[in-house]
């Protein structure tokens, strides 16, 4: 299969976007299609957002669940940060990725019938929960996965308040038009440590400079309930929280049924199940 996208060689390459966007009909994504995110006020009403915040709680303060290996413990705190795959874990997020306001938005903007690839919830507590560095999600799910084009889009609905100062979620508006290609080889069982702190697939300084110049930076703050949708391919990243205030939200990765995993094209292995989907059953 043609590698339209190369990463992880001897240096940095930037291809231009061989993909559309919007893969449906544009009309309502106007936005997205230009900026390659989406945000909306409010998804869930509040009662919605009580019910799916005690499901996490409860899933974080399970002991078998902070033993399993779809479980991700901040090293410091030692709080869970993350718990990968809950759309199988807990009936209850199964049932928030089969609501047709969130995976029927995914079909619209895919054109096609969805599976899901990835889901978590993360907490982020606060006092010190480490962020991420900028990356483009697509780079490492090409790289690693073995997702061939840009047919995936993302949802982060948030459980708490996303505050200006608890690590909030940053993208470069309109960086989902070029593709970045990171320089450097993935080493094998790479995802053990970049889902605690990205380095393989992270650009230079010079290149998040020249994107920073370009596009800008957002940041997103809003309330409990609010969701923002986000393209395979944007360039985003967040900072630590040294607040008290966790940020918590629903994590959900949306492929198209046309564009199921194929071999990692710049990785040794495969990356688990639990990280990278090999189910394309469509969700229903």
């Amino acid at each position: 299969m043609q590698d339209l996208y190369p990463t992880r060689g001897a240096t940095e390459v930037v291809t231009p976007r061989q993909d559309p966007v919007v893969w449906g009909p544009s009309a309502g994504f106007e936005a997205y299609e230009k900026d390659g995110f989406l945000t909306v006020d409010q998804l869930l009403a509040d009662d919605e957002v009580a019910f799916y915040r005690r499901e996490l709680e409860r899933m974080i303060a399970d002991p078998a669940v902070r033993a399993d290996e779809r479980s991700i413990i901040e090293p410091q705190s030692q709080s869970v940060r993350s718990v990968f795959e809950v759309h199988k874990l807990s009936e209850v997020f199964a049932g928030l990725v089969r609501d047709e306001r969130v995976v029927g938005t995914a079909r619209r903007i895919l054109g096609s019938d969805v599976y899901v690839h990835q889901s978590r919830i993360n907490v982020k507590p606060g006092f010190g929960a480490s962020g991420f560095y900028w990356h483009s999600d697509f780079e490492t799910w090409h790289a690693e996965d073995g997702l061939a084009n840009m047919r995936t889009v993302s949802v982060s609905i948030a459980l708490t308040e996303n505050h200006d100062t608890n690590g909030g979620l940053m993208i470069m508006p309109g960086s989902h038009r070029d593709f970045l290609g990171c320089a450097g080889a993935t080493p094998k069982d790479n995802y053990k440590k970049s889902l605690q702190m990205q380095d393989a697939g992270t650009p230079s300084d010079e290149a998040l400079t020249k994107m920073a110049d370009r596009h800008g930076i957002r940041l997103f703050t809003g309330r409990a309930g609010s969701a923002t949708w986000f393209d395979c391919n944007c360039m985003h990243g967040s900072g630590d929280n040294i607040t008290p205030y966790p940020r918590s939200n629903v994590f959900i990765v949306f492929n198209s049924v046309e564009n199921a995993a194929t071999e990692p094209f710049a990785a040794p292995i495969r990356r688990p199940e639990f990280i990278g989907a090999r189910d394309f059953t469509p969700v229903r």
